[in-house]
């Protein structure tokens, strides 16, 4: 078991205190979104083994069977192919799709083929490889998730009462449901510029005067004024979760976090496509190629608990498998020992893991087959795999 050194990463939109309160230290002043834990080449983390500290993608990669296990070698390669971090939304991140595996294969390879090249700024797919992903909160954490029906989503626009959204709301309501979605989406990405900035300043002030369900709406336009993702995420459901809940975000689902700290686990992968919220390339006639347009309701996972103790977060997905273990005074210690790689994340309390003392925001890695154990009083998250 290896105590982890990892990355934060300061992007634009992280909040400037939740890292560093979590972690005990003092903020920076600098906005700190995520903290890596995996081996992912932009920022592996680090371990110390007794000749310095050198990146858990090279240990990996030195002996793959020893660390991953032959199973979970074979089926994914040799490669962690997970990610696990803590993000901490201080504004909205961009609206966005990811694809499935057939899709990202595919888009990948046409755009070596093309000669793109991999950190072109309108380069859609950086690898041939999905990106499912899921969100567990640590604190209330605001998200946008999947569409609204057709019928709800032109409510909501109707109400503010602007006039350059009343063919919208025409759209939504002459067309099936599938067809609907997608010309309202087409349209609003796809208009002017300048009159799409002028609709979303017009609906930003009707939003404000209104309150109630259009708060979320206003706090978006304030951040990224006149950007037409602020129209298009009125089509997707609002979402609040509460601590210790978690979305789980396939291929296809259009998607944005808002606000808050949370745990988030994804298959090591860096295909976006972006529908707005952002400075960044919008490739709109690959977005509504991967786009699923089908509404439907955000399924908030709560844990399923087990008389091991283990409280599972139960998803579709291979790559990855999140679950938790709350202990508590009375609580036995807890065998995670298990046959695929573990990092386990410390969130709450003061555990060990064998015996490393953890605190909040520390992480350990586990080589497959190696002997992992909890005791103590804390919340420590657990990721593998499923083979």
């Amino acid at each position: 078991m290896d105590r982890l050194s990892n990355t934060v990463r300061p992007y634009a939109w992280g909040s400037t205190t939740a890292i560093p309160e979590l972690l005990g230290v003092a903020p920076t002043g600098e906005p700190q979104a995520e903290m890596w834990m995996g081996a992912h080449p932009g920022a592996p983390s680090r371990l110390d083994r007794g000749a310095g500290e050198q990146p858990l993608s090279a240990v990996i990669d030195a002996d793959p069977e020893t660390e991953l296990g032959a199973a979970a070698a074979l089926k994914f390669g040799p490669r962690l192919p997970f990610l696990l971090k803590l993000l901490a939304a201080g504004s909205p991140l961009s609206l966005q799709v990811h694809p499935d595996l057939a899709q990202a294969r595919e888009g990948y390879a046409d755009e070596e083929r093309r000669g793109v090249p991999i950190d072109a700024p309108d380069r859609n797919y950086k690898d041939a490889n999905h990106k499912p992903e899921l969100i567990c909160a640590l604190t209330p954490f605001d998200g946008l998730c999947g569409f609204r029906a057709p019928g709800e989503a032109a409510e909501l626009l109707a109400r503010l009462d602007v006039d350059s959204l009343k063919p919208y709301v025409d759209l939504l309501h002459a067309h099936p449901e599938e067809a609907a979605l997608r010309e309202v989406l087409t349209a609003v990405l796809a208009a002017d510029p300048d009159e799409m900035a002028a609709t979303v300043t017009e609906t930003a002030a009707a939003a404000e005067r209104l309150g109630g369900d259009y708060t979320p709406y206003v706090s978006i336009a304030r951040h990224y004024p006149g950007d037409p993702g602020v129209i298009a995420a009125m089509l997707l459901n609002y979402v609040q979760l509460r601590p210790g809940e978690a979305l789980f975000l396939g291929a296809g689902v259009p998607h944005a976090y808002l606000n808050g700290l949370g745990v988030e686990i994804m298959a090591n992968s860096d295909n976006v496509l972006r529908c707005g919220l952002t400075p960044k390339h919008v490739d709109v006639p690959e977005l509504l190629r991967i786009v699923r347009f089908e509404a439907s309701e955000p399924d908030v996972l709560r844990p399923e608990a087990s008389s091991s103790g283990e409280e599972l977060y139960d998803t579709p997905i291979d790559e990855f498998r999140l679950s938790r273990y709350v202990l508590t005074p009375d609580a036995a210690v807890r065998d995670l020992t298990a046959a695929t790689p573990q990092i386990l994340l410390c969130t709450a309390g003061a555990p060990s893991a064998n015996d490393l003392a953890l605190t909040p925001g520390t992480s350990v890695f586990v080589p497959a087959g190696e002997k992992a154990e909890l005791s103590g009083v804390g919340t420590v998250f657990r990721a593998t795999v499923v083979v």
